[in-house]
């Protein structure tokens, strides 16, 4: 029911926007979804895959470390407590700080392709780190006591009890964070400094007011996107099937 209630709404979206260009709303600055799909074949592979290639990377290299990153201090605060209001307080300026703002700083300071990983890790690095921290902190505490009866310590009560507990809300946390990895690469490419990726090509297509390529790139955005919340998801499912079960 769910997949169906989910096609009927990527249907109805195709839909409202087919009507938006049949009456030229925005003054006609609205491609059909046909004229779009048909960019985008005639760009072919050339045009979107490399940019599709190097944008993934630095989605993924960012996805990584600030996920690393976020797990490790949300271990470190179970352990250390006395550590959790520098490290939300970190977590909260990583968060609202503007990138935009930020980026251009790490562009000049070490140039390349960085930023495009350091803005994805940063918009991953929040929602992982507070969905770690509350799934350590759901874990049973009979369970918990337990452990601690057969003479476990507090390692023994971490990796037996708590993070398998925690796993449902990382994954959940992960999921979002992979879109966020996306959007992160993308605008860290908008920035500068790089010559290839969807942000660039983005950019480039907006200068030549090409509109169908600049919506068929922006689609492959949004299929990247979509491509990692749907890899995650997947391994959540194997990882974690008792989750599974439970939704059902």
């Amino acid at each position: 029911m769910k997949r169906i209630g989910g096609l009927v709404g990527v249907l109805g979206l195709v839909a409202v926007w087919w009507l938006l260009a049949a009456m030229e709303v925005a003054g006609g600055t609205i491609p059909s979804p046909w004229t779009v799909l048909h960019t985008m074949y005639t760009d072919g592979w050339d045009l979107y895959g490399p940019n599709f290639r190097i944008t993934a990377l630095g989605a993924f290299k960012g996805f990584v470390w600030g996920n690393a990153l976020a797990i490790g201090l949300a271990f470190l605060i179970v352990l250390v407590p006395w550590i959790e209001p520098l490290a939300t307080q970190l977590a909260i300026l990583s968060y609202c700080i503007p990138l935009l703002a930020l980026g251009p700083i790490i562009l000049v300071v070490f140039g390349g392709r960085t930023p495009t990983v350091f803005l994805a890790a940063m918009y991953c690095f929040f929602t992982t780190m507070v969905g770690t921290v509350t799934g350590l902190r759901s874990a049973d505490v009979a369970s918990l006591d337990l452990v601690r009866a057969y003479g476990g310590g507090r390692w023994q009560q971490l990796y037996r009890v708590q993070a398998i507990a925690a796993l449902p809300n990382m994954f959940a946390a992960l999921k979002i964070a992979a879109p966020s990895a996306v959007l992160g690469a993308i605008i860290g490419e908008y920035l500068g400094g790089v010559d290839s990726g969807i942000g660039v090509a983005l950019t480039a297509a907006q200068t030549a007011y090409n509109v169908p390529r600049t919506w068929g790139m922006a689609l492959a955005a949004a299929a990247l996107a979509g491509l990692g919340y749907a890899i995650v998801a997947l391994v959540a499912r194997l990882v974690t099937p008792w989750t599974a079960q439970e939704a059902r």
